[in-house]
């Protein structure tokens, strides 16, 4: 039965007895839009290092495909769907986490909506990577073969009915009506979510508490 945690001094805990595979710890934090993910990163990531450990997150949404490609393939609306993402190279940049000294990554820019190569490093003496994102579970081809490289793998846990809220009030905070965000949150995010879920691999733990 996979472990239920909700305060964050266990996960903090579980992390660091977590056995890494590899040169450093590599943990999943997997979870839908609008689930917590990037906050739980980084709050992890800060309790981690004031217990004098060495981390460094790294988000998935480096991986975006850039918005021209995904209009061509009539996929803008979609964005955030897995189609929408560089699944082989994610999955090549994750292998690499746990065994290379230094790895350069790509970061998101949400205000300009495109993705930044190697504007993150993981240097050498990083201890543990702190990997986020919507599809490390996903078991779908490419997506899949992601398990076997997380040395500890996270479930965000979070209601359906609180990620719609939540969406309607991320899509409100940038300007769309309330049917806009509401449609956006439903016709896209929550679609995205509700896939992954009917798709999941198995995690070592659960996370239902607030970063």
């Amino acid at each position: 039965m996979t472990r239920v945690l909700h305060a964050l001094p266990d996960l903090a805990e579980a992390v660091m007895a977590a056995p890494p595979a590899g040169r450093r710890r590599v943990v999943a934090l997997a979870g839908a839009p609008a689930s917590g993910k990037s906050t739980l990163a980084e709050t992890l990531c800060a309790a981690l290092k004031e217990r004098e450990h060495s981390a460094q997150v790294v988000p998935m949404d480096g991986f975006h495909l850039h918005n021209p490609i995904l209009m061509e393939r009539g996929l803008l609306a979609r964005k955030g769907a897995p189609e929408t993402f560089d699944a082989m190279g994610f999955l090549h940049l994750s292998g690499r986490l746990g065994q290379e000294r230094e790895v350069a990554f790509p970061l998101f820019d949400r205000a300009r909506d495109i993705a930044i190569a190697g504007a993150g490093i993981v240097d050498e003496d990083c201890q543990t990577v702190i990997v986020e994102g919507n599809y490390l579970l996903f078991d779908a081809p490419v997506w899949r073969d992601l398990r076997p490289l997380w040395d500890l793998a996270v479930l965000i846990d979070v209601s359906i009915e609180t990620l719609r809220a939540r969406l309607v009030e991320r899509w409100l905070a940038h300007g769309l009506s309330q049917a806009e965000a509401t449609a956006r949150a439903e016709g896209n995010d929550l679609a995205n979510a509700e896939r992954v879920n009917g798709a999941l691999l198995a995690a070592d733990l659960r996370w239902t508490g607030n970063a």
